[in-house]
């Protein structure tokens, strides 16, 4: 039989009752439906996770009710073993799920069924600890969804679109559009009715931005449920967390408000600078898993001499990757990060009394999108010779062209808080997490952003962070790498490797809690905590949680490429 058939068929049987379980406990037994779809690590490890979870229960006294959602098939295997680890610590935790391999291609009926199937037989097994739901099987009332939740709904599929895509000028008028509109108006109508009838105490979330996930973090906010985000960056060992907020917009106001008055010590500032070290030399530092530059430093003379450079004024513009996850929704007084892009390399097309060089990312090594710099060239085709374009790929170390620079440009990545470190002006763009942190230029429309471009190019040096400002751009650097990130045991990526180091019961032992217990209180949505004892408990778990031998992680789980 041909495909066309076979498809025809499926359809079908998709729309039968019972045929896509029936087929699967039949034909299948038991194993998963797709390679892309095996939750073969949870079948492993769930008889050790539950007899140990179970132990620690018995002497945990009673916790939050919390709902723990996820998709895809990698996040529904860690939640698993966190959602077993916070029942170990005495919660009630619901594992909701919805069983897709995939996030851009859409998958029938019959498929989708029996993938269900076989998600729900394995995560059956983890009865009574935790009570698996797929929203597959959640039958909301067939009703329209409130219009403020439904406008929500549209921003993340359009979001979805762009972070898939990784452009941001994208059609609502598209078959991926479409497919995430359909999938994330499900996922917001059975969470709805599920939240709105079972009223938990706390809802996590893998993300909270994107997919179904941005979606179930969407559907608690309408329903004032507090709810956690989640993600993991670079570092081993780290979790991000995100208290009723969205965790890739991170949000570090408590922090800082707690931090910014206090000096770093002499042991603090020395791993600043060892990290700062670290990244020009593209060298990798302690638990950190990437290297941010594809060349060491030679000095910005050499960088000077490269780009044939003269006494001009020199603007170093530092870009992100095009749709990545921290720079989706950062706008604030531009349509989006590529507008900026436009815009500015247009104003400096007129100055040739300055030059601009435009750093493309490194990490557009790793990406598949188009690049800043086709993005640039579509808006002018022949660049004046005032302005340079550094591909991704061109041996030029960013830390170099710092060196050099009078003037740095940026939109979210974390260069504009490591040229203000060095002492380099800089002008915000973006939505990022060290803007109004007291060493950078915020302008908040596009007037105020060319007015203060004109000030600044008037006479650069004059604008020369003081002492004060670069120690300020220290001191929030530490916050942000150190203090920020909470001590985990579990990364997204390796968490069957450090299952060897930190198996479930010595998480759940005193041991694990001295490090790890403040993390997980945080994660089950109790932030008094969160914000009283932070510090003083990860400062006892200061030192690096290095349980991969150096294996490197590769990109951040949702690209987060600063």
């Amino acid at each position: 039989m041909n495909r066309s058939g076979k498809r025809l068929i499926k359809q079908v049987l998709g729309e039968l009752p019972y045929t896509a379980e029936l087929y699967w406990q039949l034909r299948q037994q038991g194993k998963p439906v797709s390679k892309s779809f095996s939750l073969r690590a949870v079948e492993k490890g769930l008889p050790v996770w539950l007899e140990q979870s179970g132990a620690a229960r018995q002497e945990a006294q009673g916790g939050q009710n919390i709902f723990f959602f996820s998709t895809l098939r990698y996040w529904i295997e860690h939640a698993t073993l966190t959602a077993l680890a916070l029942a170990g610590l005495g919660h009630d935790v619901t594992l909701a799920y919805l069983p897709y391999a995939n996030w851009q291609k859409p998958i029938n009926s019959f498929d989708l069924r029996r993938q269900n199937a076989y998600a729900q037989s394995v995560l059956q097994r983890t009865r009574p600890l935790l009570d698996p739901v797929s929203l597959l099987d959640v039958r909301p009332p067939n009703q329209a969804l409130p219009e403020q939740l439904q406008e929500k709904i549209a921003e993340v599929s359009l979001r979805d679109v762009q972070y898939t895509l990784q452009v941001e000028d994208v059609s609502q008028d598209s078959d991926l559009y479409r497919l995430r509109m359909e999938r994330n108006t499900q996922a917001a109508k059975a969470a709805l009715y599920w939240l709105s009838t079972h009223h938990p105490d706390v809802v996590i979330t893998p993300n909270g931005m994107i997919f179904e996930m941005g979606v179930i973090y969407q559907a608690a906010s309408y329903l004032d449920i507090p709810v956690v985000t989640y993600e993991f960056g670079e570092q081993r060992g780290r979790i991000w967390l995100g208290y009723k907020n969205e965790v890739m917009l991170q949000d570090t106001d408590t922090l800082w408000e707690r931090y910014k008055d206090t000096p770093l010590t002499e042991a603090q500032l020395e791993k600043v600078r060892t990290l700062f070290a670290s990244r020009q030399q593209a060298s990798l530092y302690e638990n950190f898993s990437r290297r941010w530059q594809g060349a060491p430093s030679q000095g910005g003379q050499q960088a000077r001499a490269t780009l044939n450079l003269d006494a001009r004024p020199l603007v170093v513009l530092a870009a992100n990757v095009i749709g990545d996850s921290l720079t989706l929704g950062r706008q604030v007084f531009s349509q989006s990060m590529t507008e900026w892009l436009k815009r500015t390399v247009r104003f400096f097309a007129g100055r040739s009394d300055v030059q601009l060089v435009v750093r493309i990312h490194p990490g557009e090594r790793y990406m598949k999108g188009p690049s800043v710099g086709d993005t640039l060239l579509e808006e002018i085709p022949q660049l004046p010779d005032n302005i340079h374009l550094i591909g991704a790929n061109d041996p030029i170390n960013t830390y170099d062209l710092v060196e050099i620079a009078d003037l740095g440009l940026v939109y979210t990545t974390t260069v504009g808080m490591e040229m203000a470190m060095s002492g380099v002006p800089v002008v915000v763009a973006g939505r990022t997490h060290y803007r109004a942190r007291g060493f950078t230029y915020d302008p908040n429309s596009w007037e105020s952003y060319y007015q203060l471009l004109d000030l600044i190019l008037q006479n650069p040096r004059q604008y020369l962070l003081t002492q004060a400002q670069v120690d300020q751009s220290w001191n929030y650097a530490y916050r942000f790498f150190f203090d920020y990130p909470l001590p985990f045991p579990w990364h997204l990526l390796n968490f069957g490797t450090e299952l060897e180091s930190w198996p479930m019961n010595r998480v759940l032992s005193l041991e694990g809690q001295v490090l790890f217990g403040n993390t997980f209180r945080h994660l089950a949505g109790i932030p008094a905590v969160m914000q009283d004892d932070m510090n003083a408990e990860m400062n006892m778990a200061q030192a690096p949680i290095d349980n991969t031998d150096g294996m490197q992680l590769g990109q951040s789980t949702v690209k987060g490429v600063t």
